[in-house]
C-alpha cells in the first residue's frame, strides 16, 4: 500500500510542539494501523539542515530543502517566536508556495497560517491563527478571512490550527480524514487525551471558561452555581449568595468574570453537559436534568446555540468510553444515544 507522504517544513525559532505534536499523531497513528493500511511517512526539511534549533532551545534533525521535492501529502507548516524573520526569508516563502502546489492538502499549526497567506495561498479562503494574532492576520492580509474562534478550520485542501497544542486537534482531524473516526480516537486515547476535539469548537476550553474569580464574594457565587447546576439559578438567588444587591453583584461580577451572571451560568451548564457526554451513557433527559436545563428540548438548543453540535453529534465525536472501555477499530458503528 503507498505511503501518506507528510513533509514538514522546518525554520530556526520554530515551536517545538508545533512540529512534534502532529508528527507524534502521524506516528501514533501509524502504529495503530491495520496492515493493510498506507502509513504516514513524515519527513522533516530545512534550508538551515542538519540540525534546526527551535525556539525552546530543542534542535531538530531535518534534511536539506530539496528532499522535499516530488509528491507530498500533506505539507505542514508550523508556527514559533520566530515568525517575522520566517516572513522575511522570500527563499523560505516561496518554497511553500511551490510544495504546496505539489501538495494534496497543507496545513499549518499558530503563526504557520502567516507563512501560508504570505505565499498567497489564503487567499479568498477562511483561516484561524492563534487568538493574540488573529488582528494582525487579518490587518497583514485582508483577503483572508481570519476566524479567531475556532481551533482549526479546514477550507478546501488548507487547513489551519489556532495554536501549539490545536496542532495536535488538527492531525487528529486528518488521521480521522484518512483512516476512519475510530483509528483517531484509538490514537488520541493512546496518547492520553482528554478528548479529541473537533475544528468547531472554541480556542479557550471548558476548564479554561470556568476558572474562579480572585474576588472572595464572586469565588463564593461561582462555586455555589457549580453546587447547584441541577436546581434553577436567578441572578436573586445568586446575589444574595454573594451578599451583594443584584445590580452591584451584577457590575462587579461582570468586571471579575468578563461576562453577565446569567451568561456563566449557561456556559457553565454547558461545560458540564460535556463532561457527562464525554464520559457516561445519560440519556439526554438525565444529562439535561443534571445540568439544570430543565427540559431536553432547552438542552438541546442552548448546546447547539453554543457549540454548533447537537448533544447527540458531540457524544458520537467525543465520548471517551464505551460499554466495554475499548473502541475497536475494525468494527466501528454507528451509535444514536437515547
Amino acid at each position: 500500500m503507498a505511503e501518506r507522504r507528510v513533509v514538514v517544513v522546518v525554520y530556526p525559532g520554530a515551536m517545538a510542539l508545533d512540529i512534534t505534536g502532529p508528527i507524534e499523531v502521524f506516528d501514533t497513528a501509524n502504529r495503530l494501523l491495520a496492515p493493510a493500511a498506507a502509513p504516514y511517512r513524515i519527513d522533516l526539511v530545512s534550508a538551515e539542515a542538519p540540525l534546526v534549533r527551535t525556539s525552546s532551545g530543542v534542535s531538530v534533525a531535518a534534511s536539506p530543502l530539496q528532499e522535499g521535492q516530488g509528491a507530498i501529502d500533506t505539507l505542514l507548516v508550523p508556527g514559533g517566536w520566530s515568525l517575522g524573520d520566517a516572513l522575511r526569508d522570500r527563499a523560505l516563502v516561496s518554497w511553500i508556495g511551490e510544495a504546496a502546489a505539489r501538495s494534496r492538502r497543507v496545513a499549518s499549526v499558530c503563526g504557520g497560517s502567516f507563512l501560508l497567506a504570505e505565499a498567497g495561498l489564503l487567499d479568498g479562503r477562511r483561516a484561524t491563527t492563534h487568538w493574540a494574532y488573529s488582528e494582525a492576520m487579518a490587518g497583514r492580509y485582508p483577503d483572508v478571512t481570519v476566524d479567531a474562534e475556532p481551533i482549526f478550520v479546514w477550507d478546501g485542501p488548507y487547513v489551519t490550527s489556532a495554536g501549539v497544542s490545536t496542532g495536535i486537534d488538527m492531525a487528529l482531524a486528518l488521521v480521522e480524514a484518512d483512516h476512519g473516526a475510530a483509528l483517531a480516537l484509538e490514537t488520541a486515547r493512546f496518547l492520553v487525551l482528554f478528548l479529541k476535539r473537533h475544528g468547531g469548537q472554541p480556542q479557550f476550553s471548558a476548564v479554561l471558561d470556568a476558572q474562579l474569580a480572585d474576588h472572595p464574594p464572586i469565588r463564593t457565587a461561582q462555586e455555589w452555581i457549580l453546587e447547584n447546576l441541577h436546581h434553577p439559578l436567578p441572578v436573586a438567588d445568586i446575589a444574595r449568595r454573594a451578599n451583594m444587591s443584584v445590580r452591584n453583584f451584577a457590575r462587579v461580577f461582570r468586571r471579575e468574570v468578563g461576562t453577565t451572571p446569567g451568561q456563566y451560568v449557561e456556559r457553565t451548564r454547558i461545560a458540564r453537559a460535556r463532561e457527562l457526554l464525554e464520559t457516561t451513557d445519560l440519556s439526554m433527559s438525565q444529562i439535561a436534568g443534571r445540568c439544570g436545563f430543565g427540559a431536553p428540548e432547552t438542552f438541546c438548543r442552548s448546546f447547539g446555540r453554543t457549540l454548533g453540535l447537537t448533544p447527540k453529534e458531540y457524544r458520537h465525536r467525543f465520548q471517551t468510553v464505551s460499554p466495554s472501555g475499548l473502541i475497536d477499530r475494525h468494527h466501528e458503528t454507528e451509535r444514536t444515544p437515547a
